[in-house]
Parts: structure tokens; sequence; C-alpha cells
């Protein structure tokens, strides 16, 4: 056994992107594939290392690029420049990760039926978009993303299922935008999950996240539950 890894470029457009993408060479069949997205910085060596623990687990772990080839933040200013013409256009959000969804079904060990996506902060973000395009993809995740739903697709149906982990006490998250997204989920008809962590802040999952003032902070009690919470997600919709 041994995981195989690689990346792999795509177009969005005309703008170039890069994937990085693992699997386990011990199986032979094609099998599930979920893709990963980013936080504001771009594709980092966090996600690109989700994306080998979810080759360990069976399969094909897509960490995809929302900015283009080698476009990296390394200050929040420049995160948030990155960031922010997504955030301005969701339909640019919408089809720049519906090209990830495009990319990872033309790799060879990938059953195309049975596809999730992650995401984390703003990748989070992106993937419940995803799901609200109404794509036809088994599930999302979202891990302490942002929750604030898109203009462009009220009424449109849901149908993949749905698990967003948020901490209680993330305060770019507020309680009213929690209840706006239970209640945007049960009005598309989606199949929805929401886990709360207590005494947890944003970017719970990130271990060299520890800027209380900015209110991201790793807590790791959060981290196990949420991957555990994914785990047993993942096995559901996948079986």
């Amino acid at each position: 056994m041994a995981i195989i890894s690689n990346t792999v470029a795509y177009l969005d457009n005309g703008v170039v992107l890069e994937a990085f993408f693992a699997f386990d060479d011990a199986f032979s069949d094609r099998r599930p594939a979920v893709l990963i997205n980013h936080a504001w910085g771009g594709r980092d060596a966090f996600v690109t290392g989700k994306a080998e623990q979810l080759a360990e687990l069976g399969y094909v772990g897509f960490a995809l690029d929302m900015y283009g080839k080698g476009i990296l933040g390394s200050t929040p200013d420049e995160n948030a420049a990155l960031m922010q013409p997504f955030m301005d256009d969701r339909a640019l959000l919408q089809q720049r990760i519906t090209a990830a969804l495009a990319a990872v079904k033309l790799l060879p060990w990938v059953d195309e039926t049975r596809i999730a996506a992650i995401g984390f902060c703003f990748g989070g973000l992106c993937v419940l978009d995803l799901a609200r395009t109404g794509v036809a993809i088994k599930g999302v995740v979202s891990f302490h993303g942002l929750l604030g739903a898109p203009d462009n697709l009220k009424g449109q149906p849901i149908k993949a299922k749905v698990l967003a982990m948020h901490g209680h006490d993330d305060p770019m998250v507020p309680v009213e935008q929690v209840v706006a997204f239970e209640q945007e989920m049960t009005e598309a008809g989606a199949d929805w999950q929401f886990l709360t962590f207590g005494h947890t802040m944003h970017a719970f999952t990130n271990p060299v996240a520890n800027n209380p003032g900015f209110g991201t902070v790793y807590q790791a009690d959060a981290d196990r539950r949420s991957w555990l919470a994914m785990k047993n997600f993942l096995a559901e919709i996948f079986a």
C-alpha cells in the first residue's frame, strides 16, 4: 500500500488552476472522491495534508484551487484581497468550484457517481455554495465555514446532504446567521445537520491558529470531533 499524490492543472474560463490529489494504490477499483476547498489563503499544505488523510480512508482526495496556479496569500491583507472578489460575486465562486468538480470527474480512479466536498473557513462557504447550486453530489461538509446565503440561488432545491460544523464563540458567524442558515436549508429541502462546539472560535481545525483577538483559535477537541463526524458522514453518504 502506498499513497500516491500529484498535481493536475484545469481551467475555469481561461484561468489556469492547479489541484493536488492523492489516492491509495492498494485499491484497483474506482472509488469516491472528496473535493477539499481551502481557506482564504489559497491551496496550501493544510489542505494537501487533508487530501492525503482522505486517501488513507480509501477516497481520492482532491485539494482544489480557487485562485490560480501558484497563487497564495501570506498575510491577512493578502488573503482578504484574494477572497473578496468571490465574496462580491458568488456566481463566480460557484463557477470556480464547479470547474473543480468537473476536473475531479476526469481522474481515472474516481467513481463520478460518488463525490462529496469539504471546506474550511472560506472553503466551507464554497462547498455550501456548491450544494446550493443544486448539483447532484452526495454531500458537503463545512468546517467553521461562513454561512451567509448568496442572492443568486434563492429557491434552488439542495440535493446534496449537508453537514455544517461551527464554533459557538465564532465571531465571524453570529447566531443570527446560524438561524438563517438552518431556515435556508429547511426551505431548500436539504437533508442537513448542524453541529456546534462549545467554547470554540473560528478556525478550530487549524493547529497554527492562535489569535483570540481576531477570533481564530485552534481547539484540539473540536478538531478531533469534527473530523470523526465527517468520517461518519462520508461513510453514510457513500454506502
